[in-house]
């Protein structure tokens, strides 16, 4: 897409944005007030409208440029909120699920399709795909264009079928094209591990799905008989699943206190409270492993247990999800997927806006904050692949495990 026209797209989208919110959903002014800046608005955006038809060095195409205007509006509220043309509304509805993947979850950062994390063993994984790299585009189509919903639904396919992206990596400003085959992705059953002569016990739940959160539950459960005193639960990487079973989840660990709220501005606040009879193991010392790639159900989790005293987080901030969305059908048989309420943690943030913050924070061996001037070594003169945790000594682990230590059993 020419440089001037995404210009345009952008002056149009503020232009609605204004229209939207300073017109209409300015505080401290009468209603009176807000009709006419709304009006006011309105008229502007049919001015540079007016202009784009007259002025414009070419005919523009107007359904193009009111279609990009329309979904920069929803994608300046969140991710999550995205406009679906007529065509693109028909495809989603259509679309039934259940295809084959290459073992990503993707959200938008920065108008781009982001990593949020990958699947052990996946397409995705043996690609070398990691938390916070930039799917630039998918096949030929920027995803600066794409909607979350299509771009979601663009990686999926059949069995076998090649996905092709352009993939912007940290530290690399030339895009790198990937091409991998979608498979049927199995999550690996909760990883298990003891240390400390059995008295520590490691869980990794790569999802928050019923029956992974009741393998935890089992683990649980079977701690006296190992002879566990301690939990250090792995939530890094953890990103799908389902919201209530993250509930139970962190349920499991709480006899009383909040879990999450949920709210917005015609959703009525909800409180999810702990009920003693769901716990399962209150009392372990608990600490819990995130980072970037920590997203939406396990940010549940982790933002409950930590804002309960419940258990120390250590790693990195973590992605920042957490919208209940609702569809909302247009005329012209388009539709608007908008959040309508957010999650927020029992102090009261919202983990779609700040996410969730470890109170010992330890970088992940391939975060790209790493010093430039290490990179540059002269037995490093060309930039290496950003390393996976597990593949050189795991820092957030090591950190976690001496924290457990210290700790009274």
């Amino acid at each position: 897409m020419p440089k001037i026209t995404k210009i345009l797209l952008l002056a149009v989208s503020v232009v609605l944005v204004l229209a939207v919110f300073l017109g209409v959903n300015s505080s401290g002014v009468s209603a009176a007030t807000d009709q006419e800046g709304a009006y006011r608005q309105i008229n502007v955006y049919s001015e540079v409208l007016r202009h784009i038809q007259t002025d414009y060095v070419e005919e523009p195409n107007i359904k193009a440029v009111t279609n990009g205007a329309l979904r920069g509006l929803l994608e300046s509220l969140d991710a999550d909120s995205s406009y679906l043309t007529a065509e693109d509304y028909k495809t989603f509805k259509a679309d039934k699920g259940g295809k084959a993947q290459v073992g990503i979850n993707v959200s938008k950062r920065y108008g781009y399709a982001t990593v949020v994390s990958v699947v052990p063993g996946s397409p995705a994984d043996k690609a070398n795909l990691n938390d916070g790299d930039i799917i630039e585009a998918i096949g030929t189509q920027d995803t600066r264009d794409l909607s979350l919903a299509m771009i979601r639904m663009m990686l999926e396919g059949a069995p076998g079928s090649e996905l092709s992206v352009a993939v912007v990596r940290p530290r690399k400003a030339e895009p790198e094209k990937v091409t991998m085959t979608r498979v049927i992705t199995q999550m690996p059953p909760v990883g298990e591990t003891m240390y400390e002569n059995s008295s520590i016990l490691y869980l990794k739940p790569g999802i928050l799905d019923h029956d992974h959160v009741q393998q935890v539950e089992s683990k649980l459960k079977g701690m006296s008989k190992s002879g566990n005193k301690k939990v250090l639960l792995d939530l890094r990487d953890v990103a799908a699943g389902d919201i209530p079973e993250a509930m139970r989840l962190a349920n499991m660990f709480l006899k009383t206190g909040t879990i999450a709220t949920l709210e917005g501005q015609k959703v009525e606040k909800q409180t999810f409270a702990a009920e003693s009879s769901k716990a399962v193991n209150a009392t372990a010392p608990l600490v819990v492993l995130v980072n970037r790639g920590t997203a939406g159900p396990g940010e549940i989790v982790a933002a409950a247990l930590l804002d309960n005293h419940r258990a120390d987080l250590v790693g990195e901030k973590t992605f920042g999800e957490g919208s209940q969305q609702k569809t909302f059908e247009m005329p012209d048989g388009g539709a608007l997927i908008l959040s309508v309420a957010k999650y927020e943690s029992p102090s009261g943030k919202k983990l779609e806006d700040e996410g969730v913050m470890p109170g010992v924070q330890v970088a992940s061996n391939f975060s790209d904050d790493a010093d430039d001037d290490d990179a540059a070594t002269p037995t490093q003169a060309q930039p290496q692949q950003p390393k996976k945790p597990g593949i050189t000594v795991d820092d957030q682990l090591s950190k976690a495990l001496d924290l457990l230590k210290s700790k009274a059993a």
